[in-house]
């Protein structure tokens, strides 16, 4: 029922395919210009945004269902607050997942990426990405009362995920004071994490800090989410709440500033960014082959094949 009342919302629909899609043709076409190494280079961020936008989504969703009494509709079942949180958060990865996959097939097909990476560092980062940002957006829901006050609170949240941790300009590009800012973002170790994933091919022990961090910051907003979960619109929101989405933030808070003294995440984002600047290594052996094994020292030269070294 969760899946089929999702299909219905049109912001859903639009966060969860219309914005992913867009957004993967905006950067592969436009500023990777079709070159494979570059797309394979955003695909990570791109993704990122896919599994980002499962939290504006939900919790727009969500407020909208307890403003129309839909969810009053569900209270009258035998269904706890914690039943309704683990069903919308599992009928949102449900539907990410095709997009994601959609996104890899056309980099695949239209763009020639042959080297995906690590596809198993990358299911893992997607799972744990999609449920923590989906429980995200179930705290917002838990806190506003409206439509208009989700929104707002989603714009706050939402642009500096997306600007300040590599989703849209690059880490090593920002300067360094939004870079000290941005480990202090959960958006950012999911955005490294995708991005090391698949474009160097990172196994997932050495992605360890950006899946344990993720893994932490779920358990903890998605038992938020549902202490402060509300049926009713007439419920009123406890008075400790702001006390208890402050908490969330306590996680990445600290980890923020042991990666400002001695982490390797910003070092990581660096090393992939100015890979990009290096050529590609070309076939040597298979150049050799075709020359009749001429030494490496000509470099691109011209060489005639019918004219005999001098002594």
């Amino acid at each position: 029922m969760r899946i089929q009342l999702a299909l219905r919302n049109r912001m859903f629909f639009f966060f969860s395919v219309i914005f992913p899609l867009g957004m993967f043709f905006l950067y592969a076409g436009i500023f990777a210009k079709g070159n494979p190494r570059v797309v394979r280079f955003f695909l990570g961020p791109v993704i990122a945004l896919n599994v980002m936008g499962s939290f504006w989504g939900l919790s727009a969703m969500l407020v909208m269902f307890r403003e129309q009494g839909i969810l009053r509709r569900f209270h009258v079942t035998p269904v706890t607050s914690t039943d309704m949180l683990a069903s919308s958060i599992l009928a949102n990865y449900l539907l990410t997942l095709p997009t994601v996959f959609i996104e890899l097939l056309f980099a695949r097909v239209i763009f020639h990426v042959t080297e995906l990476g690590d596809l198993l560092s990358l299911f893992v980062l997607v799972t744990i990405g999609t449920v923590a940002f989906a429980s995200l957006g179930l705290v917002v829901a838990s806190v506003t009362n409206t439509m208009q006050e989700t929104q707002v609170l989603n714009q706050l949240i939402w642009l500096p995920l997306i600007f300040l941790s590599g989703a849209t300009l690059p880490i090593a590009y920002l300067p360094k004071v939004a870079q000290s800012v941005a480990v202090f973002l959960p958006a950012t170790y999911l955005v490294t994490g995708l991005q090391n994933a698949l474009y160097s091919s990172f196994p997932v022990w050495k992605l360890l800090t950006q899946i344990l961090s993720l893994f932490f910051w779920t358990v903890l907003t998605f038992f938020v989410a549902a202490q402060l979960f509300r049926w009713e619109p007439e419920s009123k929101i406890p008075r400790n709440a702001k006390l208890w989405v402050l908490a969330t933030a306590l996680p990445f808070l600290l980890l923020g500033v042991w990666e400002n003294r001695n982490g390797q995440i910003l070092t990581q984002a660096q090393a992939a960014y100015r890979s990009l600047d290096q050529p590609a290594k070309p076939d040597r052996p298979a150049k050799a082959q075709q020359r009749g094994n001429e030494p490496d020292s000509l470099g691109n030269l011209p060489v005639k094949k019918d004219v005999k070294p001098q002594p």
